[in-house]
């Protein structure tokens, strides 16, 4: 029951996001952090695993995103930095510090939907 009532409020947040979002996307989740950390990421800054940004496969560097976990309903706003992913079906990859404010760091991947902010 408990859970049921979380992914309708989830829903419902998403929704009411999504209103007026230039661009909603949603799909599979990851992240990113370990080896990859102090390295140039596509956009040419350095990664930083602890900070709030992710990796999307066309939004423009610089991007504002905000990302809802569908699972639970928790969102996290991160800065587009870097290109991927490049893994099955899965549309965005967070860094590791966005992952762990999401709650879906030991999971490793969880379902989300996205609105440009």
């Amino acid at each position: 029951m408990i859970k049921t009532t979380l992914r309708v409020a989830a829903c419902a947040a998403v929704l009411a996001l999504f209103s007026t979002a230039a661009y909603a996307q949603c799909g599979g989740a990851s992240w990113y952090g370990p080896g990859f950390n102090g390295k140039r990421a596509a956009s040419g800054e350095i990664f930083n695993e602890n900070a709030m940004t992710a990796a999307h496969r066309s939004l423009p560097f610089g991007t504002k995103v905000r990302v809802v976990d569908q699972r639970t309903g928790n969102s996290v706003d991160v800065t587009i930095n870097d290109r991927g992913p490049f893994h099955g079906k899965r549309i965005i990859d967070l860094s590791k510090a966005a992952a762990t404010a999401l709650g879906f760091r030991n999971r490793g991947t969880t379902s989300v939907c996205l609105a440009q902010l």
